[in-house]
């Protein structure tokens, strides 16, 4: 093979490599919007959990019954 068939192929495996890591970042960009995204979520779950927890007692230790 000739030296410069065998740069035009590198430069051809080149730019899929690039391709594909570009179209790898973007995904990972993406996942990460719907990481962060997913995070507030259960933030907010916790918080609403915690208040309505707050808010209707939290099933701590009851007192026993009166027939005790």
């Amino acid at each position: 093979m000739s030296l410069e068939l065998r740069i035009v192929e590198l430069e051809t495996r080149q730019a899929f490599q690039d391709d594909t890591i570009q179209a790898l970042n973007d995904m990972v960009f993406e996942q990460n919007k719907v990481i962060d995204r997913l995070q507030l979520q259960v933030a907010e779950l916790i918080k609403r959990y915690e208040d309505m927890v707050g808010q209707y007692g939290g099933g701590g230790e009851e007192p026993p019954p009166p027939h005790y």
